[in-house]
């Protein structure tokens, strides 16, 4: 069927730090404030921009990755995800052009060109007056396919420097402009190692996008945004809507609080779908877990900035450790993980985890593994095969630790075939019933961990883990 499609506008930059993610928060939070239904999308397997996405709008920020999706998924998704929105703004990761592909495959133009989407460009002008035309040309002329149709300035200097920034955009590309942000403390958001404070995380994220939606609205043209974002060809539509989640047989704890915020929307969409019913606890404040679970996902986050709170939850660490000794299925990705090893050692202050895996997490100052990863299962993968598998498993890692001091003979469920993993090109960790990972995994496409992780706690509490087999699209 070829319909309108949703409303929609793409973020990009011209480079990194170029102020995109903070400028697309207050885009997002300032069409919020209008009333208006605001769909965000992120390109690439962030965690961190979707969470203030999300803040800023009250609806869940979607990732959209080439890595984990094959073109038509992404579509999909987006597709899916646009109905009954008003406005979709995607932003993108890294420049508009930037990618790990020579001819551009996995690039924000790329993904822009496929969602057929207006591109809107970010621009850092700091120092920068007549020299912002050529950068624009070049832009422009690089790929004539993308739609460049707009530019915001940002960190611009001052009313002056304004000034020069419109007349030579004007005369020498004909590209409108959009807005010019002007540079100080309503455009920033604290920062730590791994980029942004996560909005689940910082107190004042709520104040700090009220600022970024206050400087946008002041400075930026919203209603010629709108125009743009409506400007858009007829498409095809064929994303059939999400089935209906089965009545729930199964009960999944998720730590979800200041320490771990790093899941997808979609995994837990997968969990319901595979009929488990997710329900959430937190780390750092409930001394028990909730009653009569099945299993315990884990994810992503930074127990190492909690570790005094999580070590003082002594009662939950000791649960979670009895559990898992008594068979309890639980899966952990990289924060996760380093909260299930004896401790987490950061700055030279050591503090107690939960036990389960038989390392101590030690931090460093730079990356340890850091991009998108390929991983084998091994025959020691404790989960339900796949029918046409297994295979390679794309995920992505970005961590700071490293586990050391690994006792035993220890087994794991990954080969690293690109990536850094946990020791010598192994990652996934196995414990009893728990699997431990510094992957993070997406259950999408051709890596359905969801219904697997789902299946392997089912066939727990039943006693039959032999011989189960899952769809790759189940």
């Amino acid at each position: 069927m070829t319909t309108r499609p949703a409303p929609r506008v793409f973020i990009s930059a011209a480079h990194k730090s170029s102020g995109k993610t903070t400028v697309t928060v207050g885009l997002a939070a300032a069409l919020a404030a209008r009333g208006l239904a605001v769909q965000p999308f992120k390109k690439g397997p962030d965690y961190i921009d979707p969470l203030w996405l999300s803040a800023a709008t009250g609806r869940a920020c979607r990732n959209l990755d080439f890595h984990t999706q094959p073109p038509r998924l992404i579509r999909e998704t987006f597709e899916r995800l646009s109905r009954g929105a008003d406005i979709s703004l995607i932003e993108g990761n890294k420049g508009l052009y930037d990618g790990v592909d020579l001819e551009g495959g996995n690039s924000s133009a790329m993904l822009a060109n496929w969602l057929e989407a207006p591109v809107v460009l970010v621009v850092d002008c700091a120092g920068m007056t007549r020299g912002v035309a050529p950068l624009l040309l070049g832009y422009k002329a690089f790929d004539p396919s993308v739609r460049i149709a707009g530019v915001i300035l940002n960190k611009v200097a001052g009313a002056r420097h304004e000034k020069k920034l419109r007349e030579v955009v004007a005369h020498y590309t004909g590209i409108p402009v959009l807005g010019a942000v002007h540079r100080g403390p309503a455009m920033e958001i604290m920062e730590r190692h791994l980029g942004l404070v996560p909005a689940n995380e910082a107190a004042e994220a709520a104040a700090a996008i009220a600022r970024l939606r206050d400087a946008v609205t002041a400075q930026v043209d919203l209603d010629a945004l709108l125009a743009l974002a409506a400007d858009t060809p007829p498409t095809e539509v064929f994303a059939e809507p999400l089935p209906a989640a089965p009545t729930p047989s199964l009960r999944i704890g998720i730590a979800r609080d200041a320490a771990f915020g790093f899941y997808y929307p979609d995994d837990f969409d997968a969990l319901r779908l595979a009929g488990a019913e997710t329900v959430f606890f937190d780390t750092l404040r409930d001394a028990q877990l909730p009653p009569d679970l099945d299993g315990l996902f884990i994810g992503g986050g930074f127990p190492e900035t909690n570790g005094e709170a999580l070590e003082a939850n002594r009662s939950l660490r000791a649960e979670i450790q009895a559990k898992a000794a008594a068979g309890l299925p639980i899966y952990a990705e990289c924060g996760g993980l380093m909260y299930l090893s004896r401790a987490i050692t950061w700055h030279g202050t050591r503090r107690e985890m939960a036990g389960i895996l038989p390392a101590e997490t030690v931090m460093y100052p730079t990356p340890q593994g850091r991009g998108y990863v390929r991983l084998r299962e091994t025959a020691d993968f404790p989960w339900p095969r796949l029918e046409d598998g297994p295979g390679v498993v794309p995920a992505h890692e970005f961590h700071h630790s490293r586990l050391e001091n690994i006792e035993g003979d220890p087994r794991f469920a990954y080969q690293v075939i690109r990536g850094a993993g946990i020791a010598e090109k192994r990652d996934g960790l196995i414990v009893g019933h728990t699997l431990a990972t510094y992957a993070h995994m997406r259950s999408v496409g051709a890596s359905p961990w969801a219904p697997r992780f789902a299946a392997f706690m089912r066939a727990v509490r039943v006693g039959a883990l032999r011989n189960l087999k899952v769809r790759a699209d189940a």
